[in-house]
């Protein structure tokens, strides 16, 4: 899996249904040292994918199925309006990155393109709220055979999960998966902090209820 520096740009490709939408992202990305814009016929295939659309229609999704048959990127799509149908639709394509038009700042969408570009997902928040239900089914079937994580949990952060579940301290888990015991705690702040989870017990039944453990 590749890991992006400022050095080593992630290349995109973006699409947009009208002309002025296309042009003031490529102007805000163009600037980024994170990105390097590339068109769409360009010799070098791009990593990432941004599609920009108001609503994600019929013939939106037919666009996202159409860059997923003939494309090896991932896709990030900014759109104003997106409900968990059309999220698990968006998934199905390839585009696990989702990012609400309110919120497209240069800053939040160079962090959404960096992280698909290393297999990584971003959900706005209430969407996967919405989601806990259907994570474990979406893990299964979608996200997984792409090795990704719906839920934004890492490898290495379930597995921490899993022997807190089974009752170990800190000690016992550096000593199982040979971290030291600053790496475990880090991961497990990192995990409470980015989920809104109050303590270890609560980060373990998020697990439980996600079908990770």
């Amino acid at each position: 899996m590749n890991q992006h520096t400022s050095v080593d740009r992630v290349t995109v490709d973006v699409r947009a249904q009208d002309p002025i939408s296309q042009a003031g992202l490529a102007s805000h990305l163009r600037t980024r040292p994170e990105v390097r814009l590339v068109d769409q016929d360009a010799e070098e295939p791009p990593e990432v994918v941004v599609v920009v659309a108001d609503a994600v229609d019929e013939s939106v999704l037919r666009a996202l199925r159409q860059i997923h048959r003939t494309s090896a990127a991932r896709g990030v799509l900014v759109t104003t309006h997106i409900d968990e149908q059309q999220l698990l639709s968006a998934a199905e394509c390839g585009f696990v990155g989702i990012v609400r038009r309110a919120d497209a700042t240069p800053e939040r969408l160079v962090k959404v393109i960096k992280a698909v570009a290393n297999g990584e997902g971003h959900v706005p928040p209430d969407l996967l709220g919405t989601l806990l239900e259907q994570v474990g089914k979406l893990q299964g079937e979608v996200l997984g055979p792409r090795g990704l994580n719906f839920t934004g949990l890492a490898t290495r952060e379930i597995e921490v999960l899993r022997l807190v579940a089974e009752g170990c301290d800190t000690a016992d888990i550096a000593l199982k998966l040979a971290y030291s015991e600053r790496t475990i705690k880090n991961v497990l702040h990192a995990v409470m902090t980015r989920l809104n989870l109050r303590n270890r017990s609560h980060a373990v039944a998020y697990a439980l209820r996600q079908g990770l453990i």
